[in-house]
């Protein structure tokens, strides 16, 4: 984390490690290795345990924001509301309109500021396929996004990345292709299954459940 040429992460994590790590969910210890501040989405690999037992002594997060969203559309039918509801807070997609008005204003006004976008790979990141999708840092003009070059990661990331990256090329192939065996190997890709035998049970149930949208299962 550069300002100004000067590596401030140490800082950073030296007067507010505790509280980044509490708001993650993962240790201080994790984040001084990694070398960076992850996004909370990173404790769903990394304490995958404690994260599943959480989940299944609550309701789960569609649930939550079916609910949220039951309330909201309730308030907002009131004419007299004039503002913003504390309510949207908890709604989750904070700023996503803000990031997204950024966007269109850079496209159309050949802004040439750096935002983090969603583009293809085109060799930013070696070991992935051109056509993979990444997130990453770009900037952003009238012809388009350019990706910022970056630098390289350390394999524990890397194989993380590499590994999301090819469940999701197998499950593109196979909502394009359809066929069981394409949806189990998906599946069996993803780091969060990554077992034959529960690949084979959650095809079978996810088939099952959506086999009216299926003409192939």
């Amino acid at each position: 984390m550069l300002v100004d040429g000067k590596d401030r992460l140490p800082d950073l994590l030296a007067g507010h490690g505790d509280e980044i790590a509490g708001r993650i969910g993962l240790p201080l210890s994790l984040l001084s290795e990694l070398g960076a501040v992850p996004s909370y989405y990173l404790r769903y690999f990394y304490e995958h345990d404690a994260a599943t037992a959480e989940q299944r002594e609550r309701p789960t997060r569609a649930a939550e924001v079916a609910g949220l969203e039951r309330e909201l559309l309730r308030m907002y039918a009131d004419p007299a509301l004039d503002h913003k509801p504390e309510l949207l807070s908890h709604r989750g997609g904070a700023f996503y309109s803000e990031a997204a008005v950024a966007l269109l204003s850079s496209l159309l006004g050949d802004g040439q500021d750096v935002q983090v976008v969603n583009l293809r790979n085109n060799g930013t990141l070696p070991f992935l396929d051109d056509d993979a999708v990444i997130e990453a840092p770009a900037r952003i003009g009238g012809d388009g996004p350019v990706p910022v070059p970056a630098a390289p990661l350390a394999p524990l990331l890397r194989g993380l990345v590499a590994h999301v990256s090819a469940y999701e090329e197998l499950a593109l192939d196979a909502a394009l292709r359809g066929g069981r065996n394409r949806v189990a190997a998906a599946l069996l890709a993803h780091p969060l299954v990554g077992q034959y035998s529960l690949a084979e049970a959650m095809t079978e149930r996810l088939l099952a459940e959506n086999s009216q949208f299926l003409p192939w299962a």
